[in-house]
């Protein structure tokens, strides 16, 4: 997942929905509030450590903060210098995805094409909608922290492709990799009221309206794919603050056409190996039940 969020038209939440894990993690953060407290007056620290799910938790921070400071590196020079080949991968992931999230919304109602058109054009067009918040300060950044995370935990919306938008991609990815403790600890704050905040609000929405909130998350996924697509070329773009561009459109092209059009290899032979091989990935991995978020604390975890 924190590699995933590295990449600008990625979400760490997709990776969460193919390995079975998603709903337990939003139902886990939900629980942290005013209700954790009373647990652990009535309970104690024992008592506490199993409704917070922390044995399922602590990893998942611990893993998702190391590949930020690690594996992250390589992605972002992965992005720099092969990001055809990188999209191409990540392309087959998110589509493959797709097919693993509307299994687990089961079966097909016409219901469910208002969400997943709805959901579609909110992750095409909201990118659009969103100012370039390059200049601003410290409670810009605070904000550009609430919406990057509750980006990432809606599968198929990339919160680094939402910052990258607001111009402010590439002042956070130097942040983290500086240790900036100020930036960080601002963005970070902004980051937790978000969490905090929108994990609340999808927790009911899966407990009460689960097959068409999935079916919204479909659309949120298909609607990803343009942006990871490997032959496409920038048609205009602005320059945020930081020296990053933004791109505002794109012509998408076939592999024959991208050399011609571009003068650049289309690679489409190594290329269309990795795109498969992201579906595969994930067909493998997403044969994996999700967890019950809603099982008693100490019998939750991952079935295969």
């Amino acid at each position: 997942m924190g590699a995933a969020d590295a990449v600008p038209g990625v979400s760490g939440g997709t990776i969460a929905l193919i390995v079975g894990i998603y709903e337990e993690l939003i139902e886990t953060i939900r629980r942290f509030g005013p209700g954790a407290l009373g647990v652990w007056r009535e309970g104690g620290l024992g008592a506490l450590i199993g409704y917070l799910n922390l044995r399922f938790l602590l990893p998942l921070v611990l893993g998702i903060g190391i590949s930020l400071v690690t594996i992250a590196h390589l992605v972002t020079w992965l992005m720099a210098h092969h990001a055809l080949l990188l999209n191409a991968f990540f392309f087959g992931l998110v589509l493959a995805s797709a097919w693993v999230v509307m299994r687990q919304a089961g079966a097909w109602h016409w219901r469910y094409l208002l969400p997943l058109l709805m959901g579609l054009v909110v992750a095409v067009y909201l990118p659009q909608l969103l100012p370039d918040m390059s200049q601003a300060g410290n409670f810009t950044l605070f904000c550009a922290g609430a919406i990057a995370i509750s980006a990432m935990l809606l599968p198929g919306v990339s919160g680094s492709f939402l910052l990258l938008v607001m111009g402010l991609y590439g002042t956070v990815m130097s942040g983290v990799k500086s240790f900036d403790l100020g930036l960080i600890g601002i963005f970070g704050a902004g980051c937790l009221v978000g969490l905090l905040t929108f994990s609340r609000l999808l927790s009911w929405l899966l407990r009460h309206y689960h097959g068409m909130t999935m079916m919204t998350i479909v659309g949120f996924i298909l609607g990803s794919l343009p942006q990871l697509w490997p032959w496409r070329q920038m048609m205009s773009y602005r320059l945020a603050a930081d020296g990053q561009q933004v791109a505002l459109s794109y012509r998408y092209l076939m592999p024959a056409d991208f050399t011609a059009v571009t003068g650049e290899p289309s690679q489409w032979l190594a290329a269309s190996a990795l795109i498969v091989l992201g579906v595969v990935v994930v067909m493998c991995l997403g044969e994996r039940k999700p967890s019950d978020p809603h099982a008693p604390s100490g019998k939750k975890g991952l079935s295969s």
